[in-house]
């Protein structure tokens, strides 16, 4: 199976990071968490991602604040997927979000919400789940719990609802 790169601008990041972490770690997907930065040390940061296919990655997940310009480093040195998480920092992080998202053409990322980590994890394990069918299973299978759990809780509004 691919790894999955989990990059962070920063250590400050990790908080929100590490709710990818643990969606990872879940559904049992190989990862690597490194900070580099797009600023601090752009060289290290095209050099990973240079060899991040080659060193087995399929993915990588990148978060940033502020000058929210990580993802599209390395989104700008990798054919491999990137996928952006916005960090919440200054303007409640929609400065994050529009450096992640506003993307010339030729250099995708994918971006999801500010803060979201958990489905930038998602989004990843649903590339590799592409050509991997034990993932595609178990993403089968979470989303079969999230509707019974949703079910679930209906059932409860309703009951709550007719004793009123």
């Amino acid at each position: 199976m691919k790894k999955i790169a989990v990059i962070m601008g920063s250590d400050s990041d990790f908080p929100i990071v590490s709710k990818a972490i643990k969606e990872l770690d879940n559904y049992g997907v190989p990862y690597e968490a490194h900070i580099m930065s797009a600023h601090r040390t752009p060289e290290l940061a095209a050099t990973f991602a240079k060899n991040a296919k080659k060193n087995g990655f399929g993915v990588i997940i990148a978060a940033a604040g502020m000058a929210a310009h990580l993802a599209g480093v390395l989104a700008g040195n990798t054919t491999l997927p990137v996928i952006g998480i916005p960090i919440k920092s200054t303007f409640d992080g929609l400065d994050s979000l529009l450096a992640t998202v506003q993307m010339p053409s030729g250099i995708p990322v994918a971006t999801v919400a500010i803060n979201g980590a958990k489905n930038a994890a998602l989004l990843a394990i649903q590339m590799l789940s592409l050509s991997d069918d034990r993932l595609s299973d178990k993403l089968e299978a979470a989303k079969v719990e999230m509707v019974e759990g949703v079910k679930a809780k209906d059932e409860a509004l309703q009951e709550e609802i007719s004793k009123l």
